[in-house]
């Protein structure tokens, strides 16, 4: 470590300065194959000070929560728990002040496999089944909820940007004739 900044020697895949002091606590050269690649890490953010352009903490990364939320809400013992361990209201008030109830949460795997492309001429299209490299798998999360008159799906930011009305509740249904 050289004056608050540390150097690494030959190609390394995180070489970075810091305007602070970085420790390394038992990091030793691994010798051969210590430059290999390692998994991806996604930092939305990464080595910049607390400012107002940055969403607050509990806004960073939500794909990331996001997706871990998929991944794992299925498999929940008490998917209520799990439900308010990620913030999302049962019920909520959205920007305009409308009330809404949580009634469903859908979660669904999508796996593209194929591709239709039109002709030329657009006298028809051409499909291709896609090689493996190029098929791509997505997962799609909705939380539906009842406005008093019809079913609203939000995404999970709009979610937990509803302001949180969870305690008991009620909504007067309006007689159709």
């Amino acid at each position: 470590m050289h004056g608050g900044h540390h150097h690494h020697h030959g190609a390394h895949p995180h070489h970075h300065d810091h305007d602070y002091d970085h420790h390394h606590h038992g990091h030793q050269n691994a010798g051969p194959g210590h430059n290999r690649q390692r998994g991806t890490v996604q930092w939305q953010v990464p080595h910049k000070p607390e400012s107002e352009d940055l969403p607050p903490p509990h806004e960073r990364d939500l794909d990331l929560v996001e997706t871990t939320f998929i991944e794992n809400f299925a498999r929940a013992s008490d998917p209520t728990s799990f439900l308010r361990l990620a913030s999302i209201p049962f019920v909520g008030i959205d920007a305009s002040g409308k009330t809404l109830h949580l009634i469903r949460v859908e979660t669904a795997d999508r796996t593209d496999i194929g591709a239709v492309v039109p002709l030329l001429g657009g006298n028809g299209v051409r499909y291709d089944v896609l090689p493996a490299r190029m098929t791509s798998r997505r997962h799609a999360l909705g939380f539906l909820y009842y406005d008093g008159k019809a079913v609203v799906r939000l995404s999970f930011a709009e979610a937990r940007k509803l302001e949180d009305r969870t305690d008991a509740s009620h909504f007067d249904i309006e007689p159709t004739e």
